[in-house]
C-alpha cells in the first residue's frame, strides 16, 4: 500500500447536543471524547500523520494531549464538515503523495474498535477502491411524506448504515470535495461526494459500538462501550 494518513474533523459546534461545550470535548471515561479519537487511530502504525481540523475560535485544545503527538497537526475548519474536511486534505497534499491513502474518521466516534480499523485497512488494500466502515439495518425502515404519512416501506436487505473512517486515494477524494462544494451539493459524508463523482466505493462491515455521539444520551453509551473495551483489553 502506498502511504496512509487521516483527517478528523472537528470544527462543529454540536448544536443538538444543548451543552457550551461542544461533543468533541465532553468527558467521558476521564478524558475528552477528541482524546479518545486520536488515540484510536494512533494505535495503528501503519498512519503516517493525522491532520485535525479545528474551530479557529476553539478554546479547549489542552484538554487533548494527543494534539502534541508529532503525528498529529492542526488546521482551521470550515463552516461545513466538508470544507473541514479539505482543509486538511489540502494540508496532506504538501506532505503525502497523491496516490497515498487517506481515512476520515468523525471526532466524535471514540470507540472504534482497532480491529475494524485493520479490517477496513485490509480490505482496501486487496481490492485497491475506496471503501466505508457500515452497519447492516436491522431495523424496518419507513418512507414518509412531508406529512407524516407512510407511503412505503424499504427493503432493508439492501440498506447499511455508514459509519467512519471513511478510505479514499488522497487526490480523488480532494478532487471530489471540490467539485462538489463548487456545485453547492449537500455532502453527508466522503462516499457520497465519491458517489458523485461516480467512483466505485465498496462498505465493510463495522461494529455497532463504533456509534457517534450526537445528543447527550449518546455520552452514557459511548461510555460504556469504552469501558467494555478497557476491560477487554
Amino acid at each position: 500500500m502506498m502511504g496512509l494518513w487521516a483527517v478528523v474533523p472537528a470544527a462543529g459546534a454540536s448544536r443538538r447536543m444543548a451543552s457550551e461545550v461542544p461533543k468533541q470535548y465532553a468527558t467521558i471515561a476521564g478524558e475528552a471524547v477528541l482524546e479518545h479519537t486520536l488515540r484510536r487511530l494512533l494505535a495503528h502504525p501503519d498512519i503516517l500523520g493525522i491532520v485535525v481540523a479545528l474551530d479557529p475560535s476553539d478554546e479547549y485544545t489542552a484538554t487533548v494531549p494527543s494534539l502534541n503527538n508529532p503525528r498529529v497537526s492542526t488546521v482551521s475548519g470550515g463552516a461545513e464538515r466538508a470544507d473541514s474536511v479539505l482543509s486538511g486534505l489540502n494540508v496532506l497534499t504538501t506532505r503525502a503523495q497523491a496516490e497515498d491513502w487517506v481515512i476520515v474518521h468523525d471526532a466524535a466516534r471514540p470507540c472504534l474498535p482497532l480491529l475494524d480499523l485493520e479490517r477496513l485497512i485490509s480490505y482496501v488494500n486487496e481490492h485497491r477502491c475506496g471503501a466505508i466502515l457500515a452497519e447492516p439495518s436491522v431495523d424496518t425502515i419507513k418512507q414518509v411524506d412531508n406529512k407524516g404519512q407512510i407511503v412505503g416501506t424499504l427493503d432493508r436487505a439492501h440498506l447499511w448504515r455508514a459509519q467512519t473512517p471513511q478510505m479514499f486515494r488522497l487526490h480523488e477524494l480532494r478532487a471530489a470535495l471540490a467539485s462538489c462544494l463548487a456545485r453547492g451539493d449537500v455532502i453527508t459524508d466522503e462516499a457520497s461526494a465519491m458517489e458523485s463523482g461516480d467512483f466505485s466505493v465498496h462498505v465493510v462491515a463495522g461494529s455497532a459500538c463504533n456509534i457517534k455521539i450526537t445528543v447527550a444520551e449518546d455520552l452514557t453509551l459511548a461510555e460504556m462501550y469504552l469501558q467494555s473495551q478497557l476491560r477487554v483489553g
